[in-house]
Formats: C-alpha cells, structure tokens, sequence
C-alpha cells in the first residue's frame, strides 16, 4: 500500500473503499467549526475570533516537568478545567460583535440593514432570540462527522490502526526524524482547526436571573398574581407576594453560585501540554497547537495529547481506563492490526464477500488515544486526527446531542402550578355564579373571587422548596458533595436505579496489594490501614516484598508519589505496612528482560552493594529476580525458599499446594504476581536497533534485553503478592493472618474502616433502588468485583448470572434491552453508546436513573440520565462538565446520605405543602361560607393578614427543615410521573382543614347564638381559636418519624407564634390594630381545650399513616426479596 501525500490529498482509501477521515471533514476552517448551529441552518452562532490558547500562558522552558503558567489573571474564564476545553466570547444576541454596553450600536444596527435588509434584520433578530431561549444545552453544537451528506462509519484511529508506519507518514507528508516543517502547519491549523472542544461561555449572572423567572411556572403565576392584586387594589398581596417572589430568586442564585465557586476551587486549571519534533527540532508547547502529521513523543506519566498512530514504542503500557473502561493497562506496540475477519473479508452463508471489519476500540495496539495516561515505558507517534475526529471527541460530540432533562421535582412544581392555576379560575368562576344567583354586583363579586383566588395560591412554596433546597445542598457540601443546581438534590432521592461505572468510581482505578503468600503464610492486608500490622513478618514474606520491589521500573514523582504501570506500583506501595522501604537503593542493575505477553514474566539481575549475598572471585554476587504469572514461574522452579540459611525441594506436592492456593485467590478477582530468584546475569539476544527518534527520548528504562533469555530451570520460589482495584471509599476489609491449612491465625487488624460499600448497597437495595454496574471488563472479572461490592449477581457467569455483555446488547431490539434490564445488575464489556442505551432502557421503564462515572466514555450516560454524578479527584474535565453532582474525595457511599437528603427534602416539602393548603382551605371555606349565606365575616382583613404571615412565615417554613427520617431509606422511590400533591396528602389536608372549619365555625355559630350578634369579643374568640387550631395543625404535620422535639426550629416558631397571639389580645396597642379584646380565663381554657382535641385527632391520623407506611415498607421489601 505505497502511497503518497500530495498538497491536496486524495483519501487513503480502507479496506471498503471508504476514505480515512481527517479532521477536514468536519471543518473546513477553525472559524467553520464555530458557525454550526445545533437547531437550525439558518441562523447560525457566530463567534468572535479568539486568540489561541498559547496566548495566556508563559512560554516553555523545556523541561518535561515544567507547566506553563497562566500569564493573564482571568485565563480561567476562558477554558473549562483544562486547556483542552476551551471557552470562547460567543458574540451578541443579533449575531453581532458586543458592544462595550452589551447593545449593539447604531452603527451596527445600520450595517445589517445595508447589507440584509430590514426584512433580513428582523428574520436574524427572531432567529437569535428562539435560539438563545430555546437553547438549554450546556454546550455548543460541534459539526457533526460528515462530508458532503456522506456519514462517516469509522473513525481516524480505525482506519489507520490497519496502516503500516510507513505508510501513515507518506499519507501525512511528515518524517519519523524531522516532523513537519513550520511552513506547513499554519496551512494545517487553518484547514483543521485547534485541538480543541469549545463550550459556551457561562451565561451573564442577569441572563441566570431571569431564567429563573421565566422557566418556572409557578414563579410566573405567582407573578400574575401580584399583577392581578396590585390591579385590583390589593396592594398588600401584591407587596407579600412579590417579596416572596424576591426571596425565592435570591436564594435559590446565591446558592447555585456558591456551588459553582465550590467548583472553581476543586478545579485547579491544567495546562495540557505535550513534546513534539519539528524542523528536526524538539519542541514543548500546548496540546492545542497540534495539527495532523505532527510527531509527538511521550513518557511515563504524560497524557497523550491527541489520537497518534505509534512509530515506536518501547515497553510502552498505556492506561485507557477513562476511554474504554478497562482496568489493565494496554501493552502498545507499532506493528499494524489485522482486520477481524481478514483483509479481504470473507464468504457469508449467501456466498456474498463481506469485507472485514476494522479491530475493536481496545484492541488496536498500534494507536494510543487522545487523553488517556502512560503508564510505562516510552514513545512516539504521528498525530492522526485533533479536536472533534479523535475518538475523546467523538465521545464528547455524542454528549452534546443529549439534551438536559427536568428534574422530578420541577415536573410535579409545573403540574402543580397548572393545578393551582385551574383552581384559581374555578373560585373566580364560583364566586361570580354565587354573586349572579343572590342579584350581587358582578364586579364586587368578581373583586371578591379575585382576592380568593390569590390568597389560594401558596406564595410561601416556593421559599420554603427553595430553601429546603439550598440546606440540602449545603449539607451535601460538607459531606464533600457539590450540587450544581438546586433541584438535583430532590432528585436524587427520587433515583430508583443507580447506573455505575466500576473503574475509578465504585473502585479506585489502581492497583493494591491485598494478601501475601509463602509457602508456610499467608498475610491478607487492609490497604486502608495507615500503620504497619503488628506481626512478625517471617523470612520468606519479607523476601517476597523485597523482590516485588526490586524487580520493579516505577518511579517517584514530584510529589512523591510512585507513577508507573499499575502491577509495579502497587508492589512498591505495600512495601511501608510492613515498614520496609524501597529495596533498589542499594541494588545495581546491570540488565533487564521487560515483561511480554509471550514470556509472561520479567527478569532483571545485578549485584547489592551490601555483601549479604558473598563474594564471587572477589566480586559482588549477581543475582537474578523475577516475577510473573505463576504458570511461567514455578515451571522454573526447583527449590522454595524458607529462609537465607534454608531453601527446600519443590515436590510434587508443595508445587500443587502453591498452584491450588494460586488459583482459589485468582476465582476471587484478584492478579497473582509471582516472585522467584536465582544466580547469573540475565542471558538475552539483542533486539534489532530502535529508531533515532525513540533513542532520542525524552526518558528511558535501564538497560533492557528484547529477545528471550536462556532458560533458568533452577530458580527459588520466595512466594506470590495478589492485588486488585479496590473500592474507591472504605471497605471495611479485615486485616488476618492464616496458616498453611488455611484456618484463621492471628488477628492482624480487626478494625473497621466505616461504611463500606456493601453497606451502603444493602441499603440502597433495600430503599428500593436498583443497583447496576456497568464496566469494558470481561464478564468474569466484573462479576467478582460485583460479589464483592455486594451486588445482587449469580453464583456463575453465564445465564442466571444478572451479567449482560456489550456483544448481548448488540443484538438485542431496543424492546428487548428494555425486559432484559430490570434482572440484570452487571453490564461487561461495554462502550460509551451501550451506556446510553441501558440508561435509555432504564428510563423507558418509568425509572429515575442517576449515572456515576469519571471516565470521557462515561461523559453522554452522565448528561442522559435523570442525575449524573462524576468524580472529583479522578474524574476527567468533560465528565465534570456533563455532570450534576461531583463527589469531591470520590467516595461512591457518598450517594447514600445524598439519596437519604433527597428523600427528605420532598417528604418536607409535601409536609409544608399540607400544613399550608389546609390553612389556606379553612380560611377560604369560612369566607366562601360566610359571603354565601350573607353572615358577618368572622375574621376582619389585620387578622386574615396574621393568618397568612402564619400560613407563610415561620412556623411553615420550619417544616422545610426536619431532619432526616430514619425510615425514609426503608420507603420505595418515588415514582417519576407521581403527583406531589399525592392522594394521601390531599386526604391529610381535607383532615387538617375540616379539624379547623368544624372547631372554628363551632364558636362562630356559639358566638352568633348571642343575640348581640358578632362583637368583638366573639370575633376575637374566633380569631384565636383559627390560630390555635392552625398552630396545632403546624405541629402534627411535621415528619411522621420526627418527635416532638427534634425540629427545635419547629418548637421556637410555634411557641413564638402562640406568645404573639396572645398579645394580639392581651396588648392594649395590638387590640386596637387587630380589633380584639382580652379573653377571660374560661373562654381561653376552652380554645386550649379545642387545640388539645385537635391534637389527640391529629396524632391518632399519624399512627394511623405510621402503620401504612410500615405495610408498604413490608409488601416492598417481599418484592425486593421475591
């Protein structure tokens, strides 16, 4: 496949015919990847050109190490957590410049009619006004990949993964050696663009404000409201209702910028950097100045800036965890990949050529992806697709068509201000039919209807769910939560599946040594002990932890911290729990076999400076470690070792009690690693010459042998280290030392570490919440780890096991994926689309899905699902950016307490709502009663206004603040369409309201049986029998699990109410205001009588519901169990 690049290239034609697509094929131009619009072709968003990204940073000194700093104070503003997102000035709302006042001038009003029109300006105006209100996406519309109409079916990547290296550098027009030339890559920038992903600037704080007018229905009928009152006279409704109004607002945006300044400090940004060879020159500039054909080189510990195809690669492992879910590290080499059912396809059963298909994601050893980490060793590559054609932004692009959801709650707040308004207009409406029946004036009974139907509409609601909200929120924040937006914190307690990626968000993406063996021990560790266990660690173990470390190519980083490939450096992290430190400080290397897949092993030897090992013709011993799987180990294996002194023949028997005890810890997901020793030098052939551009890197491994060494069949077998991903929050693992039979020895540590996971799952399970992993492992090793965490899974893999496959997927028909999913708890083998179509099934079925993940292939589940909760330590920048929850110290049980709030909070709200809608029932029915039957009006305006400062104040919105129900975790979720207005609640309403009618009109009708009629002593009996009544109502609708005292805020608004009442009567300055009188000792005595009634009737209405909810939580649990 000899090819060549020309100055206009042709396409380097696949094994289909199909052309390898180059970032031109979604971008004619940087400015062209700004003008697409995601709704529509004809108004599309212009954006100002910006400088690149070069220009807010310092220049590089050219040590691998070093960062660029930013060299503007504000160079946060224009990026999103790394250089690699990038914000730009998105320009006026006419698709004009900003002017320094934010309106366009007239200057430039005057240019778009000249050039356009006034018909032109008016289509241009309308078309940016729908677009900017229409416009919920948190992003920007990216082209999409096609070229001329023509969908592209592959990616770069899987095009030239089948390519040669020659043949990708003839294609790009570029050098191993030399890179490209400075000449040509302002031309490549200008036909590819940056390597970059734009996202929208934040929106101005007043453009927040008003969204959260506009896009809330309730807000909006409160609004009209106030409108309507001030219209109609009543300026104190008016007033109340606009101040509620006002508090709402302020609250609810304080609090969501408190939580984006929260974000702001997490997010330190990160200049993405990397090397590259220009000119023949060796360069050091941000990752946003590539451009295809570019040659890059890399290290251990270096992200890989964009999608390269590998020219060299020395013992190079990268991790592709954050890409395709995988936990082991990807071996990379340059040697072109086979097609899956060959290069010139094969026969189906029709006898028809089906051309073979392009090597699986994971599968493709010669490309190392765009954002994902070095692990160990070194190489280099040549950059074959930036920004939106990298596989990182084929991901990113199926994020932005996700479109953002409502949450539960603000569902049922619009269903409700629907409700509200219907029965606004239906009290109009009945008043004015009353008014036409008794010959009234219409419009006094239209004022009359009017001032109801206002005072029906619960302007309190929204201040109390908006700062029930914001507690919430705070409260999540110290349990290291940020909560984007207020309402995510309900919905989450509405979840009924939890959807997690396992790879570093249900475990901690690297490895840990969990247990050591010897032939005579074993050792099981707690990776989270912060001190050494208190036991005698035996020859043989500590020989065992000495090799792991020698025969070991991690390195120390600037923090201190060991970087390098995973198996390495969990074998040197375990070495301070028995007090041990790096044993490589006094060994000299003199060479090395690095680890293959084919060999299964890797050897080092050389001499310690120490002279414990003797002298051979007067110089140091050369010994040889190594370590490997524990097939190719103990094969080579004669002796065990005991001690220094004393090393036995490896029987027969000994040899199956290692392999028997190998494999029952391989069945429990763990990676054995097994460690050996002899004498000699490591024999090897050389390895054919590495090209200049590799011996020219940056760093290197010691001085290694590529060919096979010569058989060692006389080793020492010292013992065997196994190590998994652990859970990423603490696991309660105990610490335990056993004997060779395997019965339980010595405690080591018997303390627990807190809530573990399996914990926190039973809970969630048992709260109704489905719990499901989803993972790129293989079936098996996901299912271990789903054991262990405790999720519901079978004893097997295979049918029955609750695991189903990306491959299974597939096949499947949407309907089928939609019956399949409610069994399945463990999701392998799977890719970012397959994420999105389980969180679709789940979603089809009625259920609240909340996604967790920290990966790029976890960022379009995160935006599609109902809550999408990202990582904060090890989340990448686009899964932060699409999610609505960041867990700060990535502490999955952290979800827990998150779902316990959520649940709470709408518990509270529908008390609130309870407590409110009763008072605003009685208060309504004794008016509507009174004007029907043309009576005295038992409450005069002062004291109807007292009534609402209750029903609004404080003693409301203390229900807004319960605490958490013990038993809430015990209820079944809510379900997404459920009502907040729920049968139950307006049975508790109509309970609390006719408790109030029926004892209220009771000393009305008692005062009016006066013949002196309504004076004001029996209207102030009235009055104040209302608000006992109504106080007692605002007690007995407080949590059904919460005593009496345990809402103190509760406690001190009613007993202040209760004191303020009763100087509405007793104080001579408030009589006169309120028109009351004081009460003698036996009237009050009877109100109080009336209260304690009230509140016998009450409490017996809770144990009642009491014993419903323990009913419902039993039939649930049956079914959990069934």
């Amino acid at each position: 496949m000899a090819l060549e690049r020309k100055r206009s290239p042709s396409p380097l034609p696949g094994h289909n015919g199909q052309p390898v697509p180059t970032a031109s094929s979604s971008s004619a131009s940087a400015r062209a990847r700004y003008n697409m619009n995601p709704r529509s072709a004809t108004y599309a968003t212009y954006r100002s050109e910006s400088p690149p990204a070069s220009a807010y940073f310092s220049h590089f000194s050219g040590d691998h190490h070093d960062e660029p700093q930013p060299t503007i104070p504000d160079a946060n503003a224009h990026f999103a957590y790394s250089t690699t997102l990038r914000r730009h000035t998105l320009e006026g709302p006419l698709g004009l410049p900003h002017s320094s006042t934010g309106v366009p001038s007239l200057d430039e009003l005057r240019t778009v009619v000249q050039t356009e029109g006034a018909r032109g300006l008016w289509e241009q105006t309308v078309g940016r006004l729908v677009a900017s209100f229409s416009q919920r996406e948190q992003y920007e519309q990216l082209p999409t990949h096609t070229d001329g109409g023509a969908t592209q079916k592959e990616s770069a990547s899987a095009k030239f993964a089948h390519c040669s290296v020659q043949d990708t550098l003839a294609y790009f027009g570029t050098s191993a050696t030399e890179g490209l030339s400075s000449r040509r890559v302002q031309e490549l920038l200008a036909t590819h663009g940056y390597n970059e992903f734009t996202v929208s600037t934040p929106e101005p704080l007043l453009m927040k404000f008003a969204k959260t007018i506009y896009e809330n229905p309730l807000i909006l009928l409160l609004c009209g409201s106030a409108i309507v009152s001030a219209v109609m006279g009543n300026i104190d409704d008016s007033v109340s209702i606009t101040v509620a109004v006002l508090i709402v607002l302020t609250v609810g945006f304080v609090q969501e910028q408190r939580s984006e300044k929260s974000l702001e400090a997490l997010n330190k940004l990160v200049p993405h950097h990397c090397h590259l060879i220009r000119d023949g020159k060796p360069l050091h500039l941000l990752a946003n100045e590539l451009v295809p054909g570019d040659i890059v080189t890399f290290t251990t510990g270096d992200r890989i800036p964009a999608d390269v195809r590998l020219i060299s690669a020395v013992d190079l492992e990268i991790d592709e965890s954050s890409l395709t879910g995988e936990t082991t590290t990807r071996r990379k080499d340059t040697e072109p990949c086979a097609f899956v059912n060959g290069a010139n396809g094969h026969l189906n059963a029709n006898g028809y050529v089906v051309p073979g298909e392009p090597v699986a994601l994971a599968e493709r050893s010669c490309i190392a992806y765009m954002g994902t980490l070095v692990r160990n060793g070194r190489g280099a590559g040549v950059v074959i697709a930036t920004g939106t054609q990298t596989e990182f932004g084929m991901i990113f692009s199926m994020m932005q068509e996700v479109e953002e959801k409502r949450t539960p709650l603000q569902l049922s707040m619009d269903e409700l201000a629907k409700q509200l308004s219907i029965i606004s207009f239906g009290i109009i409406g009945i008043i004015c039919i009353i008014g036409v029946i008794q010959k009234r004036s219409w419009l006094d009974m239209f004022t009359i209807g009017v001032s109801l139907a206002v005072a029906a509409i619960p302007e309190g609601l929204p201040i109390v769910t908006t700062v029930t909200l914001a507690l919430g929120v705070l409260r999540m924040s110290k349990r290291k939560a940020i909560v984007k937006k207020l309402h995510s914190v309900e919905a989450l307690g509405s979840v009924s599946v939890i959807c997690s990626d396992k790879t570093g968000t249900l475990t901690k993406n690297e490895q840990t040594v969990t247990e050591v063996y010897c032939v005579d021990e074993t050792v099981a560790l707690d990776p989270t002990a912060p001190v050494a266990p208190n036991i005698h660690i035996n020859p043989s173990l500590r020989k065992t932890l000495a090799i792991g470390s020698i025969c070991n190519n991690a390195l120390r980083n600037e923090e201190g911290a060991y970087v390098g490939q995973s198996t390495d450096v969990a074998l040197l992290n375990v070495l301070p729990l028995f007090g041990m430190t790096d044993q490589r400080q006094d060994f000299t290397r003199h060479s090395e076999l690095p680890f293959s897949s084919e060999r299964k092993y890797m050897a080092v030897s050389g001499v310690h400076s120490s002279q414990s090992n003797g002298l051979v013709n007067g110089a140091p011993r050369e010994m040889y470690y190594i370590k490997g799987s524990i097939d190719a180990i103990l094969e080579r294996c004669k002796f065990y070792y005991v001690s220094d002194d004393s090393t036995s023949a490896l029987d027969t028997n000994t040899r199956k009690i290692i392999l028997s005890k190998a494999q029952s810890t391989a069945s429990r997901g763990l990676r054995v690693i097994a460690l050996a020793y002899g004498y000699g030098p490591v024999e090897n052939t050389p390895a054919p010459s590495a090209p200049a551009s590799v011996a020219a890197s940056r760093a290197g491994t010691p001085s290694a042998g590529f060919g096979l060494d010569k058989e060692k069949t006389n080793l020492v077998f010292v013992g065997f280290q196994a190590m998994l991903d652990p859970p990423s929050g603490p696991a309660g693992r105990r610490v335990g030392s056993f004997g060779r039979s395997g019965r339980a020895g010595r405690l080591v540590d018997g303390k627990g570490t807190g809530t573990g996971f399996a914990d926190a799952i039973s809970l969630l399970q048992s709260g109704g919440v489905q719990v499901v992993m989803i993972t790129g492992d293989a079936e098996e090793t996901a299912l271990s780890i789903a054991r262990a965490l405790g999720l519901r899974v079978g004893a097997h893999a295979g049918s029955g096991s609750g695991c189903l496959t990306g491959q299974a997927i597939d096949r499947m028909s949407k309907q089928q994926l939609r019956e399949a999913v409610g069994g399945v708890s463990v999701f392998a083998r799977t890719t970012p689309k397959h994420k999105m179509a389980i969180v679709e099934a789940f979603q089809s079925r009625g259920a609240v899905v909340a996604m967790t993940g920290d990966g790029v292939n976890d960022a379009p589940a995160l935006k599609m699902a109902d809550i999408g909760v990202s990582m904060g330590k090890s989340g990448t920048d686009v899964a932060k950016e699409a999610a609505d929850v960041i867990l700060v110290d990535d502490n999955f049980t952290t979800i827990l307490p998150a779902v316990e709030e959520g649940k709470s909070i709408f518990h509270n709200i529908q008390n609130f709502l309870s407590f409110q809608l009763s008072t605003a029932c009685a208060a309504l029915t004794l008016i509507t009663l009174s004007t029907f039957f043309g009576l005295s009006n038992p409450l005069n305006a002062m004291q109807i206004l007292f009534i609402n400062i209750l029903m609004d104040g404080p003693p409301s919105q203390s229900l807004g603040v319960d605490p958490v129900d013990p038993q809430v975790m015990r209820r079944p979720p809510r379900k997404k369409d459920a009502p907040i207005i729920s049968t139950r609640l307006i049975y508790r309403v109509l309970f609390s309201a006719s408790i109030i009618v029926v004892g209220t009109l009771f000393v009305y009708i008692y005062a009016l049986a006066d013949e002196q009629g309504m004076t004001r002593r029996e209207q102030t009996m009235t009055f104040t029998c209302f608000v006992f009544l109504d106080l007692v109502s605002a007690v007995q609708n407080r949590g059904l699990g919460c005593g009496l005292t345990q809402n103190r805020m509760l406690v001190s608004t009613v007993s202040t109410s209760f004191l303020v009442q009763l100087a509405l009567i007793y104080v001579p300055f408030l009589q006169s205001v309120f028109q009351t009188e004081a009460l003698d000792l036996s009237d009050l005595f009877t109100l109080l009588a009336l209260g304690g009634l009230s509140a016998a009737l009450h409490e017996a209405r809770r144990r009642y519901e009491r014993e419903l909810n323990a009913a419902m939580t039993f039939s649930s649990s049956v079914e959990e169990l069934a």
